[in-house]
């Protein structure tokens, strides 16, 4: 994990330097103070962007990373991954081990102990009853929720008291951290969502939008794709935090108008999501307000290729539909076209004109950690434009007069689309260039991210519909193993109307062998067995171009100066410890400028 900070030029003297540390010292309320009250903050109020807007509160019915950081201030899982990737408890206990009786000896059950004296916001009780509902609503047999890869392998959910629950498992698992493990498998209260099963959950707006929670937020308006206001939570379980009692998460805008809120104007305090060139990034920082935070995780941009007829010409429900296979892309599905796709790309030009420190070269789905990490396919970071050319000509892709590869009265005409951003939309540009000098055309189009990444079933514009033959976004897993994340991409997750749209498998790739190697993968415990079958695994998505991966990407966010207590993560929701941030006077940072020459 990486942690990036601007420089800053001297502007005041040592005396000044030492006496601002002091202050500074003196008013955090951190290890070294710990008897500050939120009561002695200065400006109780959290101002943060994310310039792709919520647009609901219920991560389990969203592919949205959005959603899921915007309800993690209000809903919380039973543990977290910290910053570096490890589990940390949150309404648990402690983590589950051999050594204190949570974990079985044949990896067929998981115990969780339960925080005692944890209230909901609305005062009740929070029980085992209410992680035994969660499971249930998502393991629903009309419809589950987004996360329901991390529920598959659920036998049977047992509350054996109030404060401990047993999850027995269908086969060994020897990873059992996956259900209620970070902020997109948070509990949700039985008594508020019970009516808000199976079909009738995407129905339930009210508790959609306004869930009850533990954590040290709770919502007071939410309005869809625009802006969520929140209230710190008085039931919160640690009397003195959080140290904000108001926040706003507000959406809309761009990636550039977020930085600059933060970087160059001061005017909010936390800027989420900054795919900003980063020439750009650098200039606004000057201005001294705040500075970037950066964190390695898991993220890859990639482009999916969609394995399915996207034809806007065919009815509903047969575009994008997977049809048991008998739906094929007409060029797609053809393994040279996918590969010279991939061959044509340079890599290198799209970090250094996107990305910067923030990106690198990727040539696997799984980047990280790095016992998981496939040394099989470092080629992809030459591109080979030669040789594309060549995998067409032999597949019988020929070029018309218009310079574009026909095959059979078929032309390699792709319809390209990504989320808004000037990232996004520079790298669509330059790869439509790219793709050009291999006889491809390509049509660009680019939707609104709240929408793209909203995961609304009746919009033909959201990632999950994949109405075009290939789309481009930024997709990770939570934690340190990416078991879970590499089922995503079995016959079982396939994206369709049957599921709502909130199976994870949008490509609609599917071969039972790699299915097969998944269901391995799960009930090995022997961690170098586990590793040779995730790199296994990932070279099957990697080498049969189910996608292209582009950059692996840091977690990129920018916080004012006087902003406390971020912890960034790239393992988890970016405001996983939201209730320990803190504001402290803006005159104490002065000694921020002259940092680095002392």
């Amino acid at each position: 994990m990486e942690q990036l900070t601007s420089t800053y030029p001297p502007r005041c003297p040592f005396w000044i330097l030492l006496s601002c540390a002091l202050l500074l010292w003196a008013c955090s309320p951190s290890e070294k103070n710990p008897n500050v009250t939120k009561e002695e903050i200065v400006d109780r109020h959290l101002d943060v962007l994310y310039w792709q807007a919520p647009s609901t509160l219920n991560p389990y019915l969203s592919g949205g990373t959005k959603d899921m950081e915007a309800a993690s201030m209000i809903i919380e899982p039973l543990a977290h991954f910290d910053e570096n990737g490890q589990i940390v408890p949150t309404l648990a206990q402690e983590i589950p081990s051999f050594e204190n009786g949570g974990l079985s000896e044949d990896h067929m059950s998981i115990t969780w102990k339960l925080l005692p004296n944890v209230t909901w916001s609305d005062s009740t009780p929070f029980t085992a009853e209410d992680v035994k509902f969660t499971a249930d609503y998502c393991m629903n047999d009309e419809m589950g929720c987004n996360a329901l890869v991390e529920f598959q392998d659920i036998d049977e959910i047992v509350v054996i008291d109030e404060l401990t629950v047993q999850l027995r498992f269908k086969k060994p698992k020897p990873h059992p951290f996956d259900a209620f493990v970070g902020s997109n498998n948070p509990i949700l209260q039985k008594a508020q969502f019970e009516n808000c099963t199976g079909l009738r959950a995407q129905e339930c707006t009210e508790q959609n939008f306004g869930p009850i929670g533990t954590g040290p937020f709770k919502i007071v308006e939410f309005r869809a794709n625009d802006v969520a206001t929140y209230v710190a939570n008085e039931n919160y379980r640690e009397s003195d935090k959080p140290y904000f009692q108001t926040a706003t998460i507000k959406g809309g805008g761009d990636a550039a108008s977020a930085a600059r809120a933060v970087l160059a104007t001061g005017e909010y305090d936390y800027a989420w999501n900054l795919q900003v060139e980063p020439e750009i990034l650098t200039q606004m920082s000057q201005a001294g307000y705040g500075e970037i935070v950066t964190g390695y995780g898991s993220q890859i941009e990639r482009l999916m290729l969609n394995f399915t007829n996207a034809n806007s010409a065919l009815d509903l429900d047969k575009r994008s539909v997977y049809m048991d296979g008998n739906n094929p892309h007409p060029f797609i599905t053809d393994f040279n076209v996918r590969k010279a796709l991939s061959l044509a790309i340079d890599r290198n030009m799209l970090v250094e004109h996107g990305y910067g420190a923030g990106g690198a070269p990727a040539c696997n789905v799984v980047p990280a950690p790095l016992r998981f990490r496939s040394p099989n396919n470092d080629s992809c970071t030459e591109s080979n434009v030669e040789l594309a050319n060549q995998l067409l000509d032999e597949a019988g892709w020929i070029r018309g007069d218009d310079g574009v590869r026909e095959k059979d009265g078929v032309k390699l005409s792709i319809l390209f689309q990504t989320s808004t951003n000037t990232v996004r939309q520079g790298t669509q540009a330059l790869i439509k260039q790219m793709w050009s000098a291999i006889g491809v055309e390509t049509e660009l189009r680019n939707i609104d991210g709240a929408v793209f990444f909203g995961g609304d079933p009746a919009s033909p514009d959201t990632l999950q519909k994949f109405y075009s033959d290939v789309e481009m976004y930024t997709n990770a897993f939570l934690g340190n193993d990416p078991e879970s994340y590499l089922a995503n991409f079995t016959c079982d997750q396939i994206t369709s109307p049957k599921n709502d749209w909130l199976g994870t498998n949008v490509n609609r790739a599917c071969t039972p062998e790699y299915d097969k190697i998944v269901t391995e993968l799960s009930i090995t415990a022997d961690p170098q067995k586990r590793e040779e079958l995730a790199i296994l695994l990932n070279d099957t998505v990697i080498q049969n171009y189910w996608l292209i991966p582009l950059i692996h990407r840091a977690s990129l966010s920018a916080r004012l100066y006087s902003l406390g207590g971020v912890r960034m993560n790239g393992w988890d929701s970016e405001l996983w410890n939201v209730a320990d941030w803190y504001r402290i006077e803006a005159n104490v940072f002065i000694f921020k400028e002259a940092e680095v020459s002392n």
